[in-house]
């Protein structure tokens, strides 16, 4: 594939993927893909950052991926959010979750699930430079470094 497509599309061009109209996506469907792709940009950089053992690398990942980390984040990013981004949030945070927190405040894990949505909404629409804006000015914005 030499061509330049994102990975999403190839994804759908090696598995044979219907288009699909991600407006009729539930919350929670695009939490849970939000949540693998946030995982993974987290992943992909502390990997670049250094090769060491899985543990330090979990240890680094964990960080970031808490829910309480992902509700710091959302909360310093609200203003900077378009209108249509803020909604995405919103249906987000506002869905019925019935998974509770391990470690994280109900608020915390309810806004967690809001900023997981964004971050799938926006893989799915293929907007990925807004989201790899988006989580890099928030780990700023709450003060960790990556």
């Amino acid at each position: 594939m030499g061509e330049n497509i994102t990975l999403l599309e190839q994804i759908k061009q090696s598995f044979d993927c219907k288009e699909q109209d991600i407006r009729s996506y539930s919350p929670l469907t695009l939490a849970y893909i939000g949540d693998g792709i946030y995982d993974l940009i987290i992943r992909s950089v502390v990997v670049e950052r250094g090769n060491c053992s899985a543990n330090s690398l979990h240890k680094k990942t964990t960080r970031y991926v808490s829910a309480v980390a992902q509700s710091g984040m959302i909360q310093a990013l609200f203003d900077e959010l378009t209108e249509e981004e803020q909604a995405v949030y919103l249906r987000g945070r506002n869905a019925k979750s019935y998974s509770a927190a391990k470690n994280a405040s109900r608020g915390e894990y309810r806004r967690a699930t809001g900023f997981e949505a964004l971050i799938g909404y926006l893989y799915l629409q293929n907007q990925t430079e807004r989201l790899l804006y988006l989580v890099k000015k928030g780990i700023e914005l709450v003060g960790m470094e990556l």
